[in-house]
């Protein structure tokens, strides 16, 4: 893994291009480009510089949707600054991150976080780090940690899917990916102007309603999600992950496999509530599960409670112990 460049992009053409001139990095601090397996990735650091007397770095991890970026991580990226080392990441396909025409998969997402968490030890030094991912990454986060344990402290998983509907508990890593669905939304004939129509501004605001359960959104995550559905290549990703390529069918074997202290923080508003499996995990010792009066984003919403409770179950998860409190 090599850096490409700090704060400014190297151009391509048009359709996979770095350069979005007219797109804002999601969050602040120092942006630097990392070439990797799974290409160019755009990380982002802010914060205390790690040292005997300072804490562990954390790592975030932004959601998967038609508008996915490190602004969804945004209020706990600008949090977190102010007492520790914190990094950010724009997966694949999204952000300031390659846009490129390929296939995006759960694998693909799980070597995106181990790229990540490279990066961050690169800075730091390979001590283990502090995780925490939103939504369907919490899925990419969780095999990353099950494939290289001794790379985390913890892992946090702010509404995490893979706990919804028919359990997916098989035991090969196989995912739910749909190729007839793909092809038919890769259609030369419309493939651009339905995502067109996805990413209008009534559009995504309707989805941001449906997540927090509230017309009150986040103003600025609607225009941020805006103009970054407009950029060179945005439609490649999400085609992916709407037709199921994402979405992993052993991911509950995958969860029940940690063995690392787990914190899961969710909401009870929203389309987003449905946990029926959680049980699966809720009486381990590792697995700390607490809800919010607040919808997916709940981060944005309740953002006190959410830092209180994250910082409690840091203070009793001991930095190399595999045991935290029961939820």
């Amino acid at each position: 893994m090599s850096v490409v460049s700090n704060e400014t992009t190297i151009p391509r053409n048009a359709e996979q291009g770095y350069a979005r001139s007219n797109l804002a990095n999601p969050v602040g601090g120092a942006r630097a480009d990392i070439v990797t397996k799974v290409g160019r990735l755009a990380t982002y650091s802010l914060g205390l510089t790690s040292s005997d007397d300072t804490t562990r770095p954390l790592l975030l991890v932004h959601s998967i949707n038609a508008a996915g970026s490190a602004f969804e991580i945004k209020t706990l990226y600008d949090h977190y600054a102010k007492h520790r080392p914190v990094h950010a990441v724009d997966l694949p396909g999204f952000g300031q991150s390659d846009r490129d025409d390929r296939e995006y998969t759960a694998r693909l997402m799980t070597d995106a976080v181990h790229a990540a968490i490279a990066r961050v030890q690169e800075v730091h030094g390979p001590e283990p780090i502090d995780v925490v991912a939103l939504s369907l990454s919490c899925e990419f986060a969780a095999r990353a940690a099950a494939e290289k344990p001794d790379a985390f402290n913890t892992l946090g998983l702010i509404s995490p899917t893979g706990f919804e509907g028919k359990a997916r508990d098989e035991a090969e890593p196989a995912t739910r990916g749909q190729s007839w669905l793909l092809s038919t939304l890769r259609f030369k004939l419309w493939d651009r102007g339905f995502f067109n129509l996805l990413t209008t501004r009534p559009v995504i605001r309707k989805f941001l309603e449906k997540a927090w359960g509230s017309k009150d959104i986040d103003e600025s995550m609607l225009d941020y999600d805006y103009h970054t559905t407009h950029q060179p290549g945005a439609r490649y990703a999400p085609y992916y992950f709407v037709s199921g390529y994402m979405f992993s069918k052993d991911i509950l074997r995958i969860y029940e496999s940690l063995r690392l202290p787990v914190w899961m923080a969710h909401g009870v508003r929203g389309d987003f509530v449905d946990y029926r499996h959680k049980s699966r995990v809720a009486g381990r010792s590792n697995w700390t599960i607490v809800k919010f009066d607040a919808g997916a984003m709940l981060h944005f919403e309740v953002l006190g409670e959410v830092v209180r409770s994250y910082d409690q179950f840091l203070a009793v998860s001991a930095p190399t112990d595999a045991t935290a409190v029961s939820a």
